[in-house]
């Protein structure tokens, strides 16, 4: 509504660098620009379900710009489904920011997406979620040209005109590609898997299972980036159950099951749930058995009664898969520190988890147990097995 000067230099800086534009106004008042819109707001506002008469008569900013943003990312998604864009770039204060994130929302990994704004380092982990947008400050106010903004609008131009315009050779990349969990309990297991794996001749992308590693790798398995998922570390169920810092949602192993990606799961580090500071844990968790992973990393051993609920969970989040999916259980430990003699050494809640797991998947998931700790050689080398084999 405001910015009209701003956008217009940004429109003739990306055009000075010979890209092609769409133009979409997300504002809900009159704009006064010298450039034509090729989305304009009513129909931004129609996208979101509703409009741009019933927002105006609302009053209310924080629900326009709500709907502007659901809008805008409507429209960006079906210019995608359509081939239309090789790059997003957008600027603003709070308000613009938070529409520009949300309209990114909807364009998958690997399509640039650049937003010059105001409000960088306020915490936008929740905007930008999972995506690839890059941010930039804008040092001052999107309010008016300046030598400043000129600057940085011009600058913000040619990075994401090269963005766009870069390539990756076609030698470089994979044909085949694993998505694989992990965590430092399970580092071993991973690392000896991704060997085994890349010798014959897949690409491994490792996530680290710390809440936005897993709603990552959930995100780029719903966008079709990977040939099949190893999953090795669920421990963010666990956290999602008893209310840890590393939760990453109830979407969590779902991805794969929907969308028909081969999958082999394995319950690694539901053993423990994850807090910050021994002194930050809730109070009825704080006679448990607790164990300083590092001073700011506190672990809580996960009980026989949560083993039994976590089984059950990941069961049913397999069934009803599209293509090839097994669970494989180390029977020896799903933990670094799961093993015996070590500190979250359990054998009755292990027995409990286990137990679960095959009673949920009776008849519907396949079970396979292997008589080794998760961070042994022979474990690794079942699970590649397993892999290659439901693969084929």
């Amino acid at each position: 509504d405001t910015k009209g000067e701003d956008f217009s230099y940004l429109l003739k800086s990306l055009k000075a660098l010979g890209q092609q534009v769409i133009t979409i106004n997300t504002g809900v008042m009159e704009t006064s620009v010298d450039f034509p819109i090729d989305v304009d707001q009513d129909a931004v506002a129609k996208a979101s379900g509703t409009s741009l008469e019933a927002i105006r008569k609302s009053n209310d900013r924080g629900r326009a710009v709500e709907l502007m943003g659901k809008g805008a990312a409507s429209i960006l998604a079906d210019l995608v489904v359509k081939d239309k864009i090789n790059g997003v770039i957008g600027m603003g204060g709070g308000g613009g920011t938070y529409i520009i994130l949300e309209a990114m929302q909807a364009v998958p990994l690997g399509i640039p997406k650049f937003c010059l704004s105001t409000v960088v380092a306020k915490d936008l982990s929740r905007q930008i979620g999972v995506k690839d947008i890059t941010l930039m400050s804008s040092v001052v106010d999107v309010a008016g040209l300046n030598s400043i903004s000129r600057l940085l609008i011009r600058q913000a131009a040619s990075a994401i005109t090269a963005m766009s315009d870069t390539k990756v050779d076609a030698t470089e990349e994979t044909q085949r590609s694993i998505a694989i969990s992990m965590f430092g309990n399970t580092t071993k297991c991973v690392d000896k898997c991704t060997e085994l794996l890349r010798a014959k001749g897949y690409e491994v992308m490792a996530f680290h299972a710390t809440g936005v590693g897993g709603s990552t790798m959930e995100s780029l398995i719903r966008e079709g980036v990977f040939d099949a998922v190893l999953d090795v570390t669920t421990t963010e169920l666990a956290d999602e159950l008893c209310g840890g810092i590393l939760s990453a949602g109830p979407d969590r192993l779902t991805a794969a099951t929907e969308m028909g990606v081969p999958q082999i799961v394995v319950p690694g580090c539901l053993d423990m749930v994850n807090f910050a500071q021994m002194d930050t844990l809730p109070q009825q968790y704080r006679s448990r058995q607790l164990y300083s992973w590092a001073p700011d990393v506190t672990l809580m051993r996960t009980n026989v009664t949560e083993n039994e609920t976590l089984g059950k969970q990941l069961v049913d989040k397999l069934k009803g898969a599209k293509a090839p999916v097994e669970i494989l259980l180390p029977l020896k430990g799903i933990s670094q520190i799961d093993s015996e003699g070590d500190i979250f050494y359990d054998p009755e809640a292990d027995s409990a988890l286990f137990g679960a797991i095959r009673e949920s998947a009776d008849g519907h998931v396949p079970v396979r147990e292997v008589d080794a700790h998760i961070n042994d050689a022979a474990f690794a080398e079942a699970l590649v097995e397993r892999l290659m084999k439901i693969l084929k």
